[in-house]
């Protein structure tokens, strides 16, 4: 079964000592990432197939990371190349306190710039499984490719993900980003919001189990506490809890992607071995979110994001060791 991902592949210059902030960094290195390429590379190296829909510059950075892909066996038939602007840069640290510091170049970048016309629609139907973000919701006209995307995947019945993923400093107001993350909720029928998100993106008086009301697609929702592993919710009512992995964290980019990825590999995995008409809140989870936390704990041993992203056989190793 294949993962389509679509949203924006970067350049992240990550910091070459923890506990500073981005400006206080003595110099950075240079990793592949974006959220949604981050899951790409992370469900090829736990054994599905992968896609990638998005657009990077006609610059010797795109032309990287579009070869970090491909090596990866990401298929790239949905990338494109803007020679109207340059690819997106962000600068990553671990501050003191655990959380990350970020600053982004985009003004614009290429991802940006993706118009509706521009979305590869046979990659689309390639895929069983589609998973988009919010980044490229922030503006015109990626806003507009990533929900036509996003509905051209639904009316072709496929599995849609999606990742609310806050990234406070690109938004105008923390309304707008309220606004802008609450549109995928209209597709997806598995959302992971992490505990940082819940506090933007719920209204006044709303809690999460209001969603299965609000949105009709929905099934899953997975709400992660970091470190701390998560909680599932389903549509029928179902709740399991998964307290993660303890491990001597180097850098936490990309592991919320991972942990994306490992859900999303745990339910095709189970869709595969009972039926593809399976309800998506009859799954056994317990399995799943093994498999997703194991994923995510092991993608912060090493710094920047696909660099850090485990593979199966490393996943299954790390579990079986922790379970003797």
């Amino acid at each position: 079964m294949r993962v389509a991902c679509m949203g924006e592949l970067l350049i992240d210059f990550v910091a070459l000592e923890s506990g500073v902030t981005v400006g206080e960094a003595s110099g950075f290195e240079k990793k592949p990432g974006g959220a949604p390429a981050n899951v790409a590379v992370a469900v090829k190296r736990l054994g599905q197939d992968s896609s990638f829909l998005g657009q990077v510059g006609d610059d010797p950075f795109g032309h990287y990371l579009s070869g970090v892909l491909s090596d990866e066996g990401v298929n790239v038939d949905g990338l494109r190349f803007s020679d109207k602007a340059r690819t997106m840069l962000a600068f990553v640290s671990n501050r003191a306190d655990g959380e990350r510091s970020f600053n982004f170049y985009r003004h614009p970048s290429a991802d940006m710039l993706m118009t509706p016309e521009q979305v590869n629609s046979s990659v689309l139907d390639d895929c069983d499984l589609f998973h988009f973000g919010s980044i490229t919701m922030i503006s015109s006209p990626a806003k507009e490719a990533t929900l036509a995307a996003a509905e051209y995947a639904t009316n072709t019945g496929k599995i849609i993900s999606y990742d609310p993923n806050l990234r406070a400093a690109l938004w105008d107001s923390m309304e707008s980003a309220q606004e802008g993350m609450r549109l995928g909720l209209d597709y997806a029928h598995i959302i992971k919001v992490s505990d940082e998100e819940v506090n933007t993106i719920l209204l006044d008086g709303e809690e999460l189990t209001d969603w299965f009301d609000k949105f009709p697609h929905l099934q899953v929702i997975a709400f992660t506490f970091g470190r701390n592993g998560c909680e599932l919710l389903t549509r029928k009512g179902g709740k399991f809890r998964h307290y993660g992995y303890a491990v001597e964290s180097v850098d936490t980019t990309g592991a919320g992607d991972s942990f994306v990825a490992g859900l999303q590999v745990g339910i095709l995995e189970q869709l595969q071995a009972r039926g593809t008409d399976t309800d998506l809140s009859d799954l056994e989870y317990k399995d799943i979110l093994r498999l997703a936390n194991g994923t995510g704990a092991m993608a912060t041993l090493k710094k920047g994001a696909i660099p850090s992203i485990p593979t199966r056989r490393q996943v299954s190793a790390f579990l079986e060791a922790l379970e003797r």
